[in-house]
C-alpha cells in the first residue's frame, strides 16, 4: 500500500507596509496610522518650539538687517513643515535642515528632529557624517549669532551635549524596533515551524497507518489469493486438498477482518501506542512459520541467536513483519518453493535475519502487488538503525539479508 506524501505548502506571511526600522517599502509610501500623525505632530511641535527661541534671537539683534529676518524666519517655517516629509527622504531632510540650521536660528528645531529621525531610520554612518557636520559648523552658527553672557566654547560643547542627546535617543528607538521586529520574525517562524511540524506528524502518521495495514493486511489477503488462484487452476485437485485449501482462505479472511477491526479501532480512538493492539515480536515468528507450513510453503528456520529471551520488543517486532513480508513474497512469486529463514546475532553483536526462497517450478499465476513491500522493509530496518538488501539469490529465486542492531 503506497502513500504519496503532500508536498509541504506554506503560507507566506503577511508582509508589512514598513520594513523594521520604519523605512517604507518600496513600490508605495506607508500609510500613517493615528501613533504615526501623533509622533509626527510631536515633533512638528517640538520644531516649532525650538524655531520660536530662535526667532527671540534674532529680535534681540536690533541690528539685523530686515531681509535676513525674514529669510530666516521663512526657511525656519519651510524647515518646520518639511517634519512631515520627515520618514520618506531622512538622510536628505537632515543635510538640508543641517545646512540650513547653519544661517538660519529659526531651522534649528527641524534640524535636531530631522537628526533624530535619521538616527531611527537609517545606520549609524549616515548619522555620523551629519552629526560631525552639524559639530563643524557650530562654531560659525555661534559666530554669526552670538549669545550674550556665553563663552563661545561653552555653546559648542552644550550643542555636542544636545546633538549627543538627540542621536543617542534616535539610537534608543531604533534598536527597540529592531528587537520587537525580530522578537515579532521570530515569533512568525516559530508558529510557521509548529505548522510544519504539525503537517510532518500528520504525514508520518499516515505513512504508519499505511504501513501497518500493508504489514498486517497483505500477509492474510496474500496467502488468501494464494489458496483462491490455486483451487482456479486446478478444479481436479482431489477433494481433501480442496478442502484444506477452502479452510485456509476461510482462516485467512477471517484473520483478515479482525486485523481489519483492530486498526479501524485504533483510528477511531486515536491512541496509536503499542498497547493499543496487540503488537507482534520474536517469539510469535513460530506462529507465524507454523501458518505459513500450513499453507503449503516448505520452510526450514535455523535459529541461531544467543539470549533470544532478552531481545528487545521493538527488535523483534521488526524481524517478525522483516521474514512475515518475505514470506508472503515467497508466497505471491514461487508457491510451494522451499524457503530458508536464518536468524543469527546475540546482544551487541546485533541480530542478522536472512530469508532464501528457491526459484519457483513451473509458471506462477500472476498476483497483484504494489512493490511497496521491499520498499517498506528497506525503511524499516533504517528506522531502527540497521541495513537490508535484496536481490536474486546464487542459485536463484530470491534472498533477503538485513541486520538490525542490538545493543549490549
Amino acid at each position: 500500500m503506497g502513500i504519496r506524501a503532500d508536498r509541504h505548502r506554506t503560507t507566506p506571511a503577511p508582509v508589512s507596509r514598513t520594513e523594521p526600522t520604519g523605512r517604507p517599502a518600496k513600490g508605495r509610501p506607508a500609510r500613517r496610522g493615528p501613533r504615526d500623525w501623533a509622533a509626527d505632530f510631536a515633533c512638528f511641535a517640538v520644531a516649532v518650539l525650538i524655531g520660536l527661541t530662535g526667532l527671540d534671537v534674532l529680535q534681540q539683534r536690533p541690528g539685523l538687517p530686515v531681509g535676513v529676518a525674514v529669510a530666516d524666519q521663512l526657511a525656519g517655517a519651510l524647515a518646520c513643515a518639511a517634519v512631515w516629509v520627515r520618514r520618506r527622504y531622512p538622510l536628505g531632510f537632515a543635510v538640508a535642515t543641517a545646512a540650513v540650521a547653519v544661517a538660519a536660528q529659526t531651522a534649528a528645531g527641524a534640524a535636531l528632529v530631522a537628526l533624530f529621525t535619521l538616527a531611527v531610520h537609517r545606520p549609524f554612518r549616515q548619522v555620523a557624517w551629519v552629526c560631525v557636520f552639524s559639530l563643524a559648523t557650530a562654531p560659525l552658527t555661534f559666530w554669526l549669532y552670538p549669545e550674550p553672557g556665553l563663552d563661545q566654547f561653552a555653546a559648542v560643547v552644550f550643542a555636542a551635549v544636545l546633538l549627543s542627546a538627540t542621536v543617542g535617543w534616535g539610537m534608543y528607538v531604533r534598536s527597540r524596533r529592531l528587537l520587537l521586529e525580530s522578537l515579532r520574525e521570530r515569533a512568525r517562524r516559530a508558529e510557521a515551524e509548529a505548522a510544519l511540524r504539525a503537517e510532518q506528524a500528520q504525514r508520518l502518521a499516515r505513512e504508519a497507518i499505511a504501513r501497518e495495514m500493508h504489514d498486517v493486511l497483505a500477509h492474510r489477503l496474500t496467502l488468501l489469493s494464494v489458496h483462491a488462484g490455486a483451487l482456479e487452476f486446478r478444479p481436479d485437485a482431489p477433494t481433501a486438498e480442496i478442502a484444506r485449501a477452502a479452510g485456509v482462505i476461510r482462516d485467512s479472511a477471517h484473520d483478515a477482518l479482525q486485523d481489519l477491526r483492530t486498526i479501524i479501532g485504533v483510528l477511531r480512538t486515536g491512541d496509536d501506542t503499542d498497547a493499543a493492539r496487540p503488537q507482534p515480536t520474536l517469539d510469535g515468528l513460530a506462529d507465524l512459520l507454523d501458518e505459513a507450513r500450513e499453507g503449503g510453503t516448505p520452510l526450514t528456520l535455523h535459529r541461531r541467536v544467543t539470549h533470544a529471551a532478552d531481545v528487545p520488543p521493538a527488535l523483534g517486532r521488526t524481524v517478525y513483519r522483516i521474514v512475515q513480508e518475505c514470506l508472503t513474497n515467497a508466497r505471491k512469486h514461487a508457491p510451494g518453493a522451499p524457503v530458508v529463514v536464518t536468524l543469527t546475532g546475540g546482544p551487541g553483536k546485533g541480530l542478522g535475519v536472512d530469508v532464501a526462497s528457491a526459484a519457483p517450478a513451473g509458471p506462477v499465476p500472476p498476483v497483484p502487488g504494489s512493490g511497496q513491500g521491499l520498499i517498506g522493509l528497506t525503511e524499516r530496518a533504517a528506522l531502527a538503525g540497521g541495513r537490508l538488501a535484496h536481490g536474486p539469490g546464487p542459485r536463484g529465486g530470491f534472498r533477503v539479508s538485513a541486520w538490525l542492531p542490538w545493543g549490549p
